[in-house]
């Protein structure tokens, strides 16, 4: 064997090593690589899912504890059921004081809700339209939740600027039983 001969199986040897450690090795080890760089990809898409959807979740837990004050705060506004009478002397002392005459108030149908009870009065009034409006002003500043619906206003034969107003006013209680 000459020496060229030796060199050329020698290198014929070496580039067989290195195809087969190529083959055997490294092509596995390529694989299992882009493998797991798959598994980790899809671990931090569903990280970054799971971020935003704490992310949502503390944006709701904020939203609920605006809405938790904002139901404390109209709760506070409404007063217990048995305290009608007291909101019945407050608005009629307010007509009274206005000018105006009380002609008819009437309950309604009381109308239990979820949490709060409507008791709707249908209300008569005559008087000076200056002072129905100071009325519905002096209402206003109540510290309670009521409305006002159905006002009919008519003028009044008897002199100027004298009005009949027939009104629902609705006041608004807790409901116990809620």
């Amino acid at each position: 064997m000459t020496s060229g001969f030796r060199k050329a199986i020698f290198f014929v040897l070496l580039v067989g090593v290195a195809a087969a450690g190529y083959q055997f090795m490294i092509k596995p080890a390529n694989q299992h690589l882009a493998t797991a760089r798959q598994r980790v990809d899809g671990k931090r898409a569903k990280l970054a899912e799971f971020e935003k959807a704490t992310a949502e979740a503390e944006d709701l837990n904020r939203q609920l504890s605006q809405l938790e004050e904002a139901i404390r705060f109209f709760e506070s506004k409404l007063p217990p059921t048995s305290e009608i009478h007291k909101v019945l002397e407050q608005v009629t002392l307010i007509a009274q004081k206005q000018g105006l005459q009380p002609k008819t108030i009437r309950t309604l149908v009381r109308k239990d809700n979820n949490g709060y009870v409507e008791q709707p009065l249908t209300m008569k009034l005559v008087g000076n339209f200056n002072a129905f409006y100071s009325f519905l002003l002096e209402i206003e500043k109540l510290p309670r939740i009521m409305k006002l619906r159905e006002l009919n206003l008519e003028k009044d034969r008897g002199g100027e600027g004298e009005i009949g107003a027939e009104f629902i006013l609705s006041i608004f209680f807790q409901n116990k039983a809620a």
